[in-house]
């Protein structure tokens, strides 16, 4: 059975039972943590990870900082 649009779309703001995390919460975190990695655990630069985001998922980036916001990721203030 083929998944609708509207189908897809409540996929991706239905927090998931299992921790609470939407789908883009979760890619925004795992995009982080990789990019975190490559960076040998340095800080990611809002720039870059939003490059990297958007591969995944269609948002601007004023959304991207709503969701790290929520997510409680924080800048170094720069």
């Amino acid at each position: 059975m083929a998944v609708s649009d509207h189908s897809r779309a409540l996929l991706e703001v239905i927090p998931d039972a299992r921790d609470g995390l939407t789908r883009t919460e979760r890619i925004i975190l795992y995009v982080l943590h990789e990019t975190q990695r490559e960076l040998n655990g340095r800080n990611v630069p809002t720039a870059m990870l939003y490059g990297r985001v958007l591969e995944y998922v269609d948002m601007s980036e004023a959304d991207l900082h709503l969701y790290l916001d929520r997510l409680g990721v924080k800048g170094d203030g720069m």
